[in-house]
């Protein structure tokens, strides 16, 4: 079970990491999967946080997956109020 948890975190840990190198590429087009990656990536290290009772970092991983989820909720807003207006940007 321990291995498990602990490659559940290292996961996490690079999904995090491949996120940012995303957004310092500046493609849009890769920018919404770095979102998924962030969420995903929050939620493992969380649970591995959770496993080993380090309380500080798994309340942070959870707010990190917390703030992916809104940003994932407003940018789907965002193309569907657009998609009923037609916007262009």
């Amino acid at each position: 079970m321990k291995l498990f948890i602990d490659i559940l975190g290292w996961s996490g840990s690079g999904f995090i990491i491949f996120a940012y190198a995303l957004t310092l590429i500046e493609n849009k087009k890769y920018l919404g999967f770095g979102k998924y990656l962030n969420l995903l990536g929050g939620l493992l290290i969380a649970i591995n946080c959770y496993y080993y009772n380090a309380i500080p970092p798994f309340v942070t991983n959870l707010l990190w997956s917390v703030i992916a989820t809104l940003t994932i909720y407003k940018s789907r807003n965002k193309k569907e109020n657009c998609t009923k207006t037609q916007c262009l940007t």
